[in-house]
């Protein structure tokens, strides 16, 4: 079993400490005695206890089911060290009950593969180890060995949909098809292994790179072309849009003229069309902050819009002469920047795409623009063959 083998890997090569975690979610009146049962439990075994507790309110539009679950994952995310494995008690009837949901909100392949039995996490890894286990097999195995636990009375509430599947559906339909569980887990695996093969297709189809080019697209028949760019934009963290948005994105970068900008919002991210290649972008800029000066000698970070760093050399950058002893540039911003039309030209001439030329930092010495960003330094600035100079690095933040 592959998740039995990293464990045994891990053991192997490092030492581990058995500890558990318990999420508070806050949301029922019986919350707080749930986490002392997980005391009381762990100090039986003699295993450290964890308590972390989470604001799971729902945001307007958010199922409960859904933000619980946000909020769960991320509290256990931050919680994990450095090759921690966190192991959760998932089982069979989870992954069909998964399954289902997938299917009936007509998920693709990805969505159907439902729970995958191990995959990275936060700094380490999340094994669920009890997948082919149905949830009857487990409640036989904690009666015989007489476990205690707590039941969660809102798994009986109907209103919820996997409530009502596992309450409603599921028995139903274990009464006439009596593996209907372990079948729907095993159609899970089916789907895992055909997503991967996708995932394969889709990165030699580029979707590893930072940004897709409309030509990549246009070679690519209707399906890969959703293909690639399901895989780009889940490499990159997007949400993931619906199959009509896809389709959507896919006609709009291949119809779009020369000179017509696209933005086409998934989230809080927009794919933009820009010279013949998608770039993916925050939907709201960060706020310009106002002109800085800037010491060459040490980096200036510049929230929400990325990086400056000066290397020093011979031969390239802005020549070291033209700044004095004590090197300092302003730094400015193009909403709080005079030019007017010819600072939009040279932004264009550079290739700054759209959206980065309110946010790409304009370098200025003694009032005059010497750079734009990482640039290229204008002659009558750059370091002469053998002159010491000051090259400029400019880190987009990441979208």
């Amino acid at each position: 079993i592959g998740w039995l083998s990293l464990l045994r890997k891990s053991l192997a090569l490092a030492p581990h400490r058995l500890r558990a975690v318990h999420v508070d979610h806050r949301l029922h009146a019986d919350a707080a005695r749930w986490a002392e049962h997980c005391a009381a439990v762990c100090a039986q075994l003699g295993v450290p206890l964890d308590v972390h507790r989470v604001d799971a309110r729902p945001a307007r539009g958010q199922s409960p089911e859904a933000a619980a679950r946000e909020a769960r994952y991320a509290a256990l995310a931050v919680d994990l060290q450095d090759g921690d494995l966190l192991l959760t008690a998932h089982h069979e009837t989870d992954q069909a009950e998964t399954v289902l949901l997938a299917l009936l909100r007509g998920a693709g392949v990805a969505g159907a593969a439902a729970m995958p039995a191990q995959k990275p996490f936060g700094r380490g890894w999340l094994l669920r180890p009890l997948l082919a286990w149905p949830a009857e097999r487990l409640a036989r195995y904690a009666n015989a060995q007489g476990l205690a636990w707590v039941e969660d009375p809102s798994n009986r509430d109907a209103r919820f949909d996997r409530n009502f599947l596992r309450g409603g559906v599921l028995p139903l339909l274990a009464r006439r098809w009596p593996a209907a569980t372990t079948a729907l887990a095993r159609h899970a695996a089916h789907a895992a292994e055909a997503q991967a093969l996708l995932d394969e297709l889709a990165a030699a189809d580029g979707a590893d790179a930072a940004h897709l080019t409309v030509a990549q697209l246009a070679a690519l028949s209707p399906p890969r072309q959703r293909n690639v760019l399901r895989g780009w934009l889940r490499r990159h963290g997007a949400a993931m849009p619906s199959a009509v948005r896809l389709a959507e994105i896919a006609r709009q970068a291949l119809g779009a003229a020369p000179d017509r900008q696209v933005a086409i919002p998934i989230g809080v991210r927009q794919v933009r069309v820009w010279r013949g290649a998608l770039y993916l972008v925050p939907c709201a800029a960060p706020a310009v902050p106002a002109p800085v000066c800037w010491r060459l000698d040490a980096p200036l970070e510049l929230p929400g819009l990325g990086r400056l760093s000066a290397q020093g050399g011979y031969g390239q950058g802005i020549a070291a002469s033209r700044l004095g002893a004590a090197p300092v540039l302003e730094v400015r911003f193009r909403g709080v920047a005079s030019g007017g039309k010819a600072l939009k030209k040279r932004l264009q001439a550079l290739d700054v795409p759209p959206w980065q030329r309110d946010r790409a930092p304009l370098l200025y010495c003694a009032g005059q623009l010497v750079q734009v960003g990482g640039g290229e330094t204008p002659p009558a600035w750059r370091a002469a063959p053998g002159e010491p100079g000051y090259r400029i690095v400019w880190q987009p933040e990441a979208p």
